[in-house]
C-alpha cells in the first residue's frame, strides 16, 4: 500500500461516514452512539452540559480533509512525505474544529438539560375541563414547562368537582392525576381578632 492509497482510504472513509450521517439524519435513521466523556463545557448551559471533542462530525471531518490533502500532496505534487503528513494532518485538525466550533456555538447554543423536577405532577395547578363525577374519572387542563396539557383526573377525596374548577394535583399514579380543589390562601377570609 502507497501513500496514496493510504490518503485515498482515509479520504474515503471520512466521506463515506459524513454521507452516512446526512442519510442517517434525512431518514431518520437511528445510529449507534459514540461516547466520550471528555469535552468541552458548552457556556450557556445549565449544569456541566459537555460536548465531546471526538464526535461523529469531528472524526469523519478530520478522516475527510486528512485524507484529501495527504492525496492531493502526495498524488499529485510528490511532496516529501513528512511535509505532507504534517500538512495533511494540520488540514484535518482544522475541518474537525470548525464541525467542533460549529457544533458548540450553533447546534448546541441553546441546549439546556431537563430537569425531572420541572415535570413533576404533584403540586401543579390547572383547571378540569371535564367534570369529575363523584368517584369517577374527568379531566384536567394544565401547564407545564410552558406547554399546555391535559390528563385524566379523579378527585383525591372522591367528591364531585364540576367543570372549570381550579385544582391542584396531590398525587400522580397509572397516568391518573388525582386532585382536589385549590384554595387561595391569600384569599381566604381572616377571622376578625
Amino acid at each position: 500500500m502507497t501513500w496514496s492509497d493510504f490518503y485515498l482510504t482515509s479520504f474515503l472513509v471520512g466521506f463515506g461516514l459524513s454521507a452516512l450521517a446526512l442519510v442517517a439524519g434525512t431518514t431518520h435513521l437511528h445510529l449507534p452512539h459514540l461516547h466520550v466523556h471528555h469535552g468541552i463545557h458548552i457556556p450557556g448551559s445549565a449544569r456541566g452540559s459537555q460536548m465531546p471533542w471526538f464526535n461523529f462530525g469531528t472524526i469523519a471531518a478530520f478522516l475527510a480533509w486528512f485524507g484529501g490533502t495527504g492525496y492531493l500532496l502526495e498524488h499529485y505534487y510528490h511532496v516529501w512525505v513528512v511535509v505532507a503528513i504534517v500538512v495533511a494532518t494540520l488540514s484535518g485538525l482544522g475541518a474537525s474544529s470548525l464541525v467542533f466550533w460549529f457544533l458548540v456555538k450553533v447546534l448546541m447554543a441553546d441546549e439546556q438539560p431537563l430537569d425531572p423536577a420541572d415535570y413533576d405532577m404533584v403540586g401543579v395547578l390547572g383547571r378540569t375541563s371535564i367534570p369529575i363525577r363523584p368517584g369517577g374519572t374527568g379531566e384536567v387542563v394544565y401547564t407545564q414547562g410552558g406547554t399546555r396539557h391535559v390528563s385524566g383526573a379523579r378527585s383525591e377525596d372522591g367528591a364531585a368537582i364540576a367543570k372549570g374548577a381550579e385544582v391542584i394535583v396531590t398525587r400522580y399514579e397509572k397516568g391518573l392525576a388525582y386532585v382536589r380543589r385549590w384554595e387561595d390562601p391569600a384569599e381566604e377570609p381572616q377571622p376578625k381578632s
